[in-house]
């Protein structure tokens, strides 16, 4: 065993212990996040990123190199069906009886024994978590918001070196417990390009008039999209004002749509469509979060459904904070939007917005990874006399 240890240990000289990062590749948010994050490190930092995905990540790290894993949720047709066993409350995502989620833990697994990490991000899963804190090295989680108390997420939370929250603190929510904050690094505009264009140079790129009113409508990538319907009767409502859709929207066969109601799917320029905008209806993914904040918009925000009420959260916080008004559904007739769009106005506080993004966000987790990684690599002190080796 003392030959099998000594062969996979790094001498003194070897240079800063490399850092594992696990990527979630639903939606777009996780691997923003990643990058903003790994191209901050230090140059001499290795850095390997685990991920069904690898197309996502779009690093210019020096040091990071990208192992493609099996997805960890999507069969692949050679599982073979075991739910008739039951899952334990701290698992959420762990069935039995696939390949592929074995071969992704072994890559993994096996990377531990070879790269003898300083710690590994989780951005997000909390079977990887656990699974890294049984192989005794330290997890740092992603942090977000929606009903985590299960049994699960908390072994994760608990269990972590840190956490990272892709939010100012002021939208914290209340079950986080101190021991959570205290231990977390909280950064607005984590992963998001929060820099925008000049107003008159965005609208002119874009084709949109000097004096035209425009409402843009944000989706994120992550689910269906926002409902065309009521968005139609939102365009009725303010029928000399031209409503713009970016991502995906869900088509709905019974809307009808007017003129002044255009649907752009996605696109490269979100930045110019803000800084072209006079109001925001929106999802509340975390990089749109961030996006409309440092823009400075009245924002309607309706949360489109995810796992664990994340955007439902995130929208309640936004609501308590004064930067958003929630709504939990998308209003349902030409009055009702008026009403909406007259209250998002009056309660507007750009300067409030735009201060919950901070510009050096990914920079600011960076330096804390890197303090966090030098704590742990502070030798044990020798055991006691008498104390087991």
């Amino acid at each position: 065993m003392k030959d099998f240890v000594a062969s996979f240990g790094r001498g003194p000289d070897t240079g800063p212990r490399p850092i594992g990062y696990f990527l979630h590749h639903q939606g777009r948010g996780h691997a923003e996040r990643c990058a903003a994050i790994v191209d901050a490190l230090p140059a001499d930092r290795p850095v390997t990123i685990f991920c069904a995905r690898p197309e996502l990540v779009r690093t210019a790290h020096p040091a990071a190199e990208v192992i493609r894993i099996p997805s960890l949720f999507e069969p692949t047709g050679q599982e073979r069906a075991s739910d008739w066993i039951p899952t334990p409350e701290t698992l959420h995502c762990a069935p039995l009886g696939w390949p592929g989620i074995r071969e992704a833990m072994g890559r993994i697994a096996g990377w531990f024994v070879t790269a003898d990490p300083a710690l590994i991000v989780c951005d997000v899963s909390a079977e990887v978590a656990q699974l890294a804190r049984i192989c005794s090295v330290p997890h740092v989680k992603v942090l977000q918001h929606g009903d985590r108390t299960d049994a699960g997420h908390r072994a994760a939370y608990d269990g972590a070196a840190g956490l990272i929250v892709p939010c100012d603190v002021r939208l914290a929510q209340e079950d986080w417990t101190p021991e959570m904050r205290a231990k977390a690094v909280f950064a607005g505009g984590l992963g998001a390009d929060t820099a925008l264009p000049d107003r008159a140079e965005a609208r002119a790129r874009l084709g949109i008039g000097a004096g035209e009113e425009v409402v843009l409508v944000l989706s994120g990538g992550g689910g269906s999209g926002l409902s065309a319907a009521p968005l139609a009767l939102g365009a009725r409502a303010m029928p000399r004002t031209r409503w713009i859709t970016v991502g995906q929207v869900a088509r709905d066969w019974h809307a009808t749509e007017p003129a002044n109601l255009t649907h752009k799917g996605w696109v490269d320029d979100i930045p110019a469509h803000l800084a072209a905008a006079d109001l925001v209806v929106a999802s509340t993914g975390n990089t749109t979060c961030q996006q409309i904040l440092a823009a400075g918009l009245p924002w309607i925000a309706v949360p489109e459904w995810r796992y664990f009420d994340e955007q439902i959260a995130k929208a309640k916080a936004l609501d308590a904070a004064g930067v958003a008004m929630h709504l939990g559904s998308m209003p349902a007739s030409i009055p009702a939007w008026e009403a909406a769009i007259a209250r998002v106005r009056r309660d507007h506080d750009p300067d409030l917005q735009r201060d919950m993004v901070r510009p050096d966000a990914a920079a600011h987790v960076a330096r804390w990874l890197d303090a966090l990684c030098q704590r742990l690599d502070t030798p044990l002190s020798q055991p006691a006399a008498g104390a087991l080796p």
